[in-house]
């Protein structure tokens, strides 16, 4: 069978870091990248799951307190810089 090169720009650390696993499980790059291919095309796809990060709870509490104050922002004292923060935490104190 023919076989024909593929030209990849990453990293020089993700190449290491993938070379030494590669390396401990006892494949080339050229079988792991092979392995890849075959297995696209057998799942007719990416074959892991590709999507965007869902953020954890604390995050998503954190943002919907930020959409909050953004629909209600005159509730809420603005500042230009962080030494008006501060004068203001230690006027309230």
């Amino acid at each position: 069978m023919a076989t024909t090169n593929i030209n990849v720009r990453i990293e020089a650390s993700l190449k290491r870091e993938a070379q030494n696993l590669f390396d401990d499980l006892g494949l080339s790059m050229s079988s792991a990248i092979t392995m890849f291919l075959k297995h696209a095309g057998t799942y007719n796809g990416i074959p892991f799951e590709v999507k965007l990060p869902t953020p954890n709870q604390e995050t998503q509490t954190a943002l919907a307190e930020y959409e909050e104050m953004k629909k209600h922002s005159s509730r809420y004292n603005r500042h230009n810089s962080f030494s008006e923060v501060v004068d203001e935490i230690l006027n309230d104190v």
